[in-house]
């Protein structure tokens, strides 16, 4: 069994870290590069960094505090938010990152997921995906930081994705992030059951056993989590250490 990781998420507006609820009531937390550097100590598998209103504003990346952040984190650093062509993969990962998070641009334009895995590897690219529950009880795929609903079905998207060659999805709830209340189970298992390439858990860890329990009812292969950890409620050591005592094996 792989081990699975556990990642600190950074969303970056204006050049700082904020966090907001259901994608609203935005607080700032603080420097991004700081606070990377922070979670590498602490032993994070990852980092990611989601420029969150790149794609709305029609910005592209946000490639000086990924190279400074790079400069001091020792850990994989994913990097997402106003990326829409082969030339911007190219360019955050010279800027230092290893892998790019495609959200927006790829629902629009998913050859670029088939482009970015063909010239840099599969392992480069990760598709960020925000969903939320319909009426109908299926899950649909919004853009633009969940403020536009495609209407397009969640796991007809991950089968797509996953045939376009990307090498993992991080897989957001809109309808638990930031909420606390626990990852969205039955979303996650879903689309971890309809895939085989590795499903990142995102929205909604409210507590220590969140990471857990995620693990436990699912294969994903990682959970992410931003509130808990800017906000000083858990450290990463404190989440591996209840996951090892539950025997889930982590980095």
């Amino acid at each position: 069994m792989l081990a699975k990781r556990i990642i600190p998420c950074l969303d970056v507006r204006d050049g700082k870290v904020v966090k907001g609820v259901n994608f609203k009531g935005i607080r700032e937390v603080g420097d991004p590069v700081v606070c990377a550097a922070a979670y590498d100590r602490q032993g994070a598998d990852e980092i990611v960094f989601y420029d969150i209103t790149a794609s709305h504003e029609g910005r592209g990346v946000i490639l000086d505090v990924v190279r400074e952040t790079a400069k001091q984190v020792f850990v994989p650093l994913t990097v997402g938010g106003g990326i829409k062509t082969v030339d911007d993969i190219r360019e955050t990962l010279r800027a230092g990152a290893d892998k790019v998070s495609v959200n927006s641009q790829a629902v629009q334009d998913p050859q670029l997921i088939r482009d970015g895995a063909d010239i840099f590897g599969s392992q480069c690219i990760c598709v960020g995906i925000d969903a939320k529950k319909t009426k109908a009880g299926n899950w649909t795929v919004f853009i633009n930081g969940g403020r536009i609903d495609m209407e397009l079905d969640l796991l007809d998207w991950v089968k797509q994705v996953e045939q376009l060659g990307a090498g993992e999805i991080c897989l957001n709830s809109i309808d638990t992030d930031g909420v606390k209340g626990g990852f969205d189970l039955p979303m996650l298992k879903a689309v971890v059951d309809a895939v085989r390439i590795p499903v990142i858990a995102s929205g909604g860890a409210g507590k220590l056993g969140d990471f857990a329990e995620a693990f436990e009812q699912t294969d994903c292969s990682a959970a992410l989590a931003a509130s808990l950890f800017h906000f000083h409620e858990l450290t990463v050591q404190e989440v591996k250490a209840d996951c090892r005592r539950k025997g889930i094996i982590v980095r």
